[in-house]
């Protein structure tokens, strides 16, 4: 399979192994440690492989407890908490070479009719007529590095950036801690809603923390931190596709004693929230 959005399909097509026991692939890639938005949602589809799959789930709220190793398989282990008569809770803790390294908390909810009020989208430009990122990225570095082609050429979303790329320590003086991109996936995903939220859960964790360095340092360039997500929680108010194009708005309302904090909306094409997100990240400022 060449086209990314086809392996991210086939990325989050679990093996069963036993009733309420998965196994996920973890590509041999060339990364110190598996991506996290990959194991959040392998974990995501694996509670829902063990639901009715009538009931969407509307949060998730996790750990990344130990870092996944590339090219090991990951087994996904699933407590049925709780089978209600609008609810379902489901445990997920996420093994590697028999070690912990990821655990799961997702609730899955009949709709109803009840209160409907949001808050309005951001007024920002529309995908169309922003340069997709590894446009953005030759524009100003040239020929990329191979590791950087290979990242862009393997990526599953069309990432595109509201605001242009800052290069400088110069140009960050005086910015916000915000950040928002526009993202798709670069093929169709088919028609399962799960596949959807799992993709989307994916996307999620890609690029959240942003919004805590946009004030420090260049998003693309040599990094001062080594950063690690620590854990991540999920709301998902209604139906996506993750194939079509979404607003992912961003900003850190804290950082402070190595951790920052950023919170992410996910709004459609028509101002509708979808999503909204929190994580926070460690940051350790590297030697040198």
């Amino acid at each position: 399979m060449t086209n990314p959005a086809e392996r991210l399909v086939d990325l989050l097509d679990l093996e069963q192994i036993e009733v309420n026991i998965f196994r996920g692939r973890s590509p041999d890639e060339s990364l110190q440690r598996v991506f996290g938005g990959q194991v959040a949602g392998q974990a995501l589809v694996a509670a829902g492989r063990t639901t009715d799959g009538q009931r969407p789930v509307h949060s998730l709220h996790a750990y990344f407890l130990r870092p996944g190793r590339p090219g090991v398989p990951i087994v996904y282990q699933v407590e049925r908490v709780r089978d209600g008569r609008t609810f379902t809770t489901r445990r997920v803790v996420a093994v590697q070479q028999g070690r912990t390294i990821f655990n799961l908390t997702a609730s899955f909810h009949q709709p109803e009719a009840g209160i409907e009020h949001q808050l309005p989208m951001p007024d920002v430009q529309g995908p169309e007529k922003l340069p997709a990122l590894a446009d953005e990225l030759r524009e100003h570095l040239g020929a990329l590095p191979d590791a950087l082609e290979r990242m862009t050429r393997r990526q599953p979303f069309d990432i595109r950036y509201v605001e242009r790329l800052r290069w400088s320590r110069e140009e960050l003086q005086g910015v916000e801690p915000r950040s928002a991109v526009w993202m798709r996936a670069v093929g169709q995903l088919g028609d399962d809603p799960l596949v959807h939220t799992c993709a989307l859960t994916y996307a999620s964790d890609m690029m959240l923390l942003d919004a805590v360095r946009v004030p420090v340092e260049p998003l693309w360039g040599s990094r001062g931190f080594d950063i690690a997500s620590l854990d991540h929680a999920m709301w998902f108010h209604r139906p996506f596709r993750a194939d079509e194009w979404f607003l992912y708005q961003q900003e850190s309302p804290i950082a402070t004693g190595a951790r920052g904090l950023a919170r992410g909306q996910i709004f459609n094409r028509e101002g509708q929230l979808l999503v909204s997100v929190m994580q926070e990240g460690l940051f350790r400022k590297l030697d040198g």
